[in-house]
């Protein structure tokens, strides 16, 4: 059965146009529209997939950057100034003779705040507020700092060290000379923990020199990465944490009577 076919009549006569009816027309339109919609819900997750694969990139080089600088006793990373928003080192004081199924009476505690303008230090006997963030030299210092400090006797020291970071990779219209306040305060910025740990004792007992030497000369560093750096100090939800064996010794230093650390790996 042949159907006749659908014709407008033309202006000019003894010619004839095929054309579509208004409904053909606006079930196209509503297919089209459905697929906008499916396109536009999956732009927003390949837009997120995307900025979280550049986040990780980022922490990745970094990490690897830092954790160098910091297994080689750096003393000369002047860049990282305009980088770095804050360092604060929580520390608390303990008895390590009390047994620990007794009641612990926590000892002295306080927090040591630096930033590129100044200090707030009251981790040692005479506060001192004059160790900006303005140098290579006092951030390594300060990043390079061990989890305990051995303070005489029994006595030790916990160290709990919180670095702000912008990153030292990534867009160049982020990085130094950009002197925009709001460009900076928009940049990926992240938080990052260095804890440093001397090897675990093992086998002191049989007075084994070697063990005991590399008790003292071998430590774990762990870069503890957490981004992004949210408005009024929250946190995103980026966890990742990098791991490494120094050898060499850890050498305390007195700059300014602020103590920093760095790792000499010719002393062994």
């Amino acid at each position: 059965m042949i159907l006749p076919s659908r014709t407008i009549h033309s202006a000019r006569p003894g010619r004839l146009r095929a054309g579509f009816t208004m409904v053909e027309i606006a079930l196209a339109l509503a297919i089209i529209g459905f697929a906008l919609v499916a396109i536009i819900g999956v732009l927003p997750a390949g837009l997120n997939v995307q900025k979280n694969n550049r986040e990780e990139t980022i922490i990745t080089q970094d990490a690897n950057y830092l954790m160098d600088a910091i297994r080689s006793g750096a003393r000369g990373l002047d860049a990282l100034t305009n980088n770095i928003v804050s360092i604060t080192n929580y520390w608390q004081n303990y008895d390590t003779n009390v047994p620990f199924n007794d009641p612990w009476i926590p000892g002295a505690s306080g927090v040591d705040g630096y930033t590129p303008d100044g200090s707030r230090v009251t981790s040692i006997a005479t506060p001192n507020d004059s160790f900006p963030l303005t140098n290579g030299l006092n951030i390594m210092g300060l990043l390079s700092r061990p989890k305990f400090d051995y303070l005489g006797r029994t006595m030790v020291r916990s160290n709990h060290v919180v670095a702000i970071f912008r990153s030292i990779s990534g867009a160049a219209v982020e990085k130094f000379p950009q002197t925009n306040v709001l460009v900076q305060s928009l940049a990926f910025t992240y938080r990052l923990v260095p804890e440093i740990y001397p090897l675990a004792q093992a086998d002191v007992a049989t007075n084994n020199a070697y063990a005991q030497r590399l008790q003292t000369r071998l430590h774990e560093v762990r870069l503890k990465y957490a981004w992004p750096v949210l408005p009024r100090g929250r946190l995103g939800h980026g966890r990742q944490t990098f791991r490494t064996l120094v050898g060499g010794r850890l050498s305390a230093y007195q700059l300014n009577g602020q103590p920093v650390y760095y790792f000499n790996a010719n002393t062994y």
